[in-house]
């Protein structure tokens, strides 16, 4: 079963990227914080005039948290990332880098285990999965993880079924799947070549 869906995943998206825009580790590892209940297209709207204001880490962590928030309005807890972009800026100006580190990088306010599986395998190609509602949902819907699993465990159900060396690539494609196919509401099932294998397809159709 495995095999099939990396499979079709592969054919479905056989050059998978990440959709934030960045340049630099720093603006990599916000963007992703940044990106927590919202969408990776309003994220890069507001990285665009983040980045070009504050065109340096230097000028970011020394940036007014007020002038962070009215650039990041449109996001959602925009006031608590705002505070949280000027702090990760301190610390990674103190540090030089982004580390490769968890513990330092889950440290850093508002960056928890996602936000750091999603930047080690983009930025240092380290495999990991990151587990998103997309990644969760398809997951659960593809009988790839229990209903009843916490990220985590999804996570890690992941990690036992899928070879380690296609960890970064799976994750990419299972985000674009369930973002453009698997959606939440109203998925493309006609268009499925894996519904079969599908626990929401045989449930609507019973």
């Amino acid at each position: 079963m495995i095999d099939e869906i990396l499979d079709y995943l592969t054919f479905l998206f056989p050059e998978a990227v990440c959709e934030l825009n960045y340049t630099r580790d720093y603006e990599l590892l916000i963007s992703i914080m940044l990106s927590a209940q919202t969408t990776d297209k309003r994220v890069n709207m507001v990285t665009k005039e983040l980045f070009s204001k504050y065109d340096s880490i230097e000028k970011l962590k020394d940036a007014d948290v007020l002038s962070i928030i009215s650039i990041i309005r449109s996001l959602g807890n925009y006031t608590k990332k705002g505070e949280a972009v000027v702090l990760i800026a301190k610390k990674i100006y103190e540090w030089g880098c982004v580390p490769k580190s968890r513990v330092l990088l889950e440290s850093l306010p508002m960056v928890g285990r996602k936000t750091v599986n999603v930047f080690l395998s983009e930025f240092y190609h380290i495999p990991n999965i990151a587990v998103d509602t997309h990644v969760e949902r398809v997951s659960k819907r593809l009988g790839l993880a229990r209903e009843s699993s916490n990220v985590v465990q999804v996570e890690n159900a992941l990690k036992r079924k899928i070879p380690r060396n296609l960890w970064c690539d799976t994750h990419l494609r299972m985000v674009h799947f369930g973002r453009y196919y698997c959606t939440a509401k109203n998925p493309k099932c006609s268009f499925c070549k894996i519904k079969h294998l599908c626990k929401y397809n045989k449930k609507m159709n019973s």
